[in-house]
């Protein structure tokens, strides 16, 4: 966008604003294949509230986000509302939720921003513009998340489809990197996998319960689908392993068991949605 263009690029933000929440979290180019969200913070100034789409990195519960400015010489409005007002709202496409946001220490911001350019070599260009520090900020949701779809079979969807862009987000990081793996994607691997772990204990003990209760007619469906729920947490700890003991420690190497988890999981969300959506549409309009 033309720097010296700041209504253009306003619109062209309300744009992407406009189109997440119109798509679940997914945008068209130049983000369409980006980890996105909406940060809405309190003017350091005004007070009022404003809302801005900002790239993030998943790290365990919490999320990263780099304050570049594109290598700008001065932070980003929105960093400065977070420290004037470190309480934000997020939003991912599935859920929103209240943040705290916490800018990290130097040591641990160093960390942070090497793993991020390990993923993608542009914020280093972004550093390299500036002599400003770029600064990395956590945010650590307080309180319950609100589901963005409305009713129970439209809110599965969207996790479903959750689930299945960042399958497809970190296959193309593992087929694109380099012999190491890196710390960043080492860190999206097992996020993906405490967030999948996170996701089948609710259905198991909120989802399915329910709707056992209203349509005993499921319960065959309901039995396979937990069976599938044990298979996959198998995948998935085959895979925590290869990343913790180093046993596949590259990308390469992390491929296959990936591969399998994600192949397994695909089927699963399939046959889960053909088995339950009706029911839960019918019953949580």
């Amino acid at each position: 966008m033309p720097e010296d263009s700041s209504t253009t690029f306003t619109d062209f933000n309300q744009h992407v604003i406009d189109s997440f929440r119109a798509n679940g979290g997914r945008v068209g180019p130049p983000f369409e294949n980006a980890r996105l969200l909406l940060l809405t913070t309190t003017g350091a100034r005004s007070g009022a509230p404003h809302t801005t789409p900002v790239g993030y990195l998943p790290d365990g519960e919490r999320v990263l986000v780099i304050a570049s400015a594109g290598g700008a010489d001065r932070h980003p409005a929105w960093y400065h509302n977070l420290r004037a007002h470190p309480l934000a709202t997020v939003e991912d496409g599935v859920f929103t939720y209240e943040a705290r946001a916490t800018v990290l220490g130097r040591e641990e911001r160093d960390a942070a921003f090497a793993r991020a350019v390990e993923a993608d070599p542009g914020w280093g260009a972004y550093q390299r513009r500036t002599s400003r520090v770029i600064p990395v900020v956590a945010l650590e949701g307080t309180g319950v998340p609100r589901p963005v779809a409305r009713g129970g079979g439209a809110m599965l969807r969207s996790v479903h489809d959750a689930f299945r862009r960042e399958l497809a987000l970190i296959r193309a990081e593992l087929a694109a990197h380099g012999p190491g793996l890196g710390a960043q994607l080492r860190a999206n691997c097992l996020t993906a996998c405490q967030g999948l772990r996170n996701h089948h204990i609710g259905e198991d003990t909120r989802i399915f319960p329910f709707l056992a209760d209203h349509r005993p007619e499921l319960a065959p469906a309901l039995e396979r689908l937990r069976v599938e729920h044990e298979a996959i947490a198998a995948l998935t700890e085959e895979l925590r392993r290869l990343l913790a003991d180093g046993t596949g420690a590259t990308a390469a190497g992390l491929l296959p068991a990936f591969d399998r988890l994600a192949g397994e999981l695909e089927a699963h969300l399939d046959r889960e949605e053909a088995d339950l959506l009706p029911a839960l549409d019918a019953l949580l309009p």
